[in-house]
C-alpha cells in the first residue's frame, strides 16, 4: 500500500517560488526559539552595549546617569590590571585545553570498548560534571592545603621526602595550575559523553571494512575514527573554550585573584567592578569585551579547523 504525499509536500515550489502555507509553518516552528534567543541572548546584549557608553551605578544614586560614549572602554584598555586578567584567562584556556580534552578522549576511548561495568564507569567518571563546583572547590581546597595537605603528603611519599611541600593556592607559580587541575576533572565528564556519542555515530562497517583491508589498530584508530570526529572535535573545542573565558567560580572560592593577581581572570575582574566598586557601566564594558573576544576565538578556530580539514 502506498502513501500518498499530501498536495504541500508534493509541491514544495509552486511557480518558482516557496510554497507560502509551507514557509508559514517552518516559520511558526522555528518561532518559538528565536524568541527566547531574542528575550535571553540578544536584548541582554544589546542593554549591557548601552549601559556600558553610560556611567550607571550599581545602586542608583542622586547623581543624573550620563552617556559618556567610549569612555568606559578607554578606561578599560589603560588599565594594567585588565591585560593581567585577560593574560591570565588565555594562559587557563592554553593549558586546560589539551588536558581537559585529552582525558576526555582518552576516558571516551576506553570506555567504548566492551569491558565489564562500562556503564557503572560512565557514570563513576561523568559525576563530577553534575557535581556543584563549589563542593568540588572545598574538595581540592582541602586537597591543596599547605603545608600537610593530601596532595603534599602524596608527593613527599612518592619522592621520599626529596620534594618539599608546594603551596599550591598561594605560591603564584602554581597557582594557576592548581586552578587548572582542579577545573579540568570537574569538567571533563561533559565533553566524555560527547566524544562517547560522537563514536557510537561512526558506522561499524567502516571498521570490518578497514579490518578486511587489513588495516591494524593504529591504523583504523588514525583513518577511521579520527575523521568520524571531526565534527565532534571542533564542538568540543569551542565550548570548551567559551567555558574557560568564563572562568569565576573556581578563583572566587580559592583564590579571590591572588596571589599577587596571578590567578585574576576577566570575569572575576568584571564581577569585582560591578558589585564590589558599584561601576554597573564600567563592568557591562567588561562584559562586552569579553563577548567579543570569545566571538572571535570561536569563529577563528572554526575557520582554522576547517582549513586543516580536522
Amino acid at each position: 500500500m502506498r502513501l500518498q504525499q499530501s498536495p504541500a509536500a508534493a509541491r514544495p515550489h509552486v511557480g518558482g517560488r516557496r510554497d507560502p502555507h509551507r514557509l508559514t509553518q517552518e516559520m511558526l516552528m522555528i518561532a518559538p526559539a528565536v524568541l527566547l534567543l531574542a528575550c535571553f541572548l540578544i536584548a541582554p546584549f544589546l542593554l549591557s552595549f548601552w549601559t556600558s557608553m553610560t556611567n550607571q551605578p550599581l545602586v542608583p544614586r542622586p547623581t543624573p546617569v550620563r552617556f559618556i560614549g567610549m569612555q568606559n572602554f578607554i578606561r578599560i584598555f589603560n588599565d594594567p590590571l585588565f591585560w593581567t586578567s585577560l593574560w591570565n584567562v588565555t594562559r587557563f584556556t592554553i593549558w586546560v585545553l589539551p588536558i581537559q580534552c585529552g582525558m576526555a578522549f582518552a576516558t571516551a576511548l576506553l570506555l567504548h570498548q566492551k569491558i565489564p561495568g562500562r556503564n557503572l564507569l560512565r557514570g563513576m567518571f561523568f559525576l563530577p560534571a553534575i557535581t556543584s563546583m563549589v563542593v568540588v572547590c572545598v574538595i581540592w581546597g582541602t586537597l591543596f592545603q599547605y603545608p600537610s595537605g593530601p596532595l603534599n603528603q602524596i608527593i613527599g611519599f612518592v619522592s621520599a621526602g626529596r620534594i618539599q611541600p608546594i603551596d599550591w593556592l598561594g605560591n603564584p607559580r602554581w597557582a594557576m595550575f592548581s586552578i587548572v587541575l582542579l577545573s579540568a576533572w570537574q569538567a571533563y565528564g561533559f565533553q566524555m559523553i560527547v566524544y562517547l556519542a560522537g563514536l557510537q555515530g561512526i558506522p561499524d562497517e567502516l571498521y570490518d571494512a578497514s579490518r578486511i583491508d587489513g588495516a591494524n589498530v593504529f591504523q583504523r584508530f588514525w583513518h577511521v575514527t579520527m575523521p568520524g570526529l571531526r565534527p565532534t572535535h571542533v564542538f568540543v573545542l569551542v565550548i570548551t573554550t567559551i567555558q574557560a573565558f568564563k572562568l569565576y567560580t573556581q578563583v572566587a572560592i580559592l583564590t579571590q585573584g591572588g596571589p599577587s593577581g596571578s590567578t585574576e581572570t576577566v570575569v572575576h575582574y568584571m564581577v569585582r567592578t560591578g558589585f564590589e566598586q558599584q561601576k554597573l557601566g564600567y563592568a557591562s564594558a567588561v562584559s562586552v569585551i569579553l563577548f567579543v573576544i570569545v566571538l572571535v576565538i570561536a569563529l577563528l578556530q572554526r575557520q582554522l579547523l576547517r582549513r586543516f580539514d580536522v
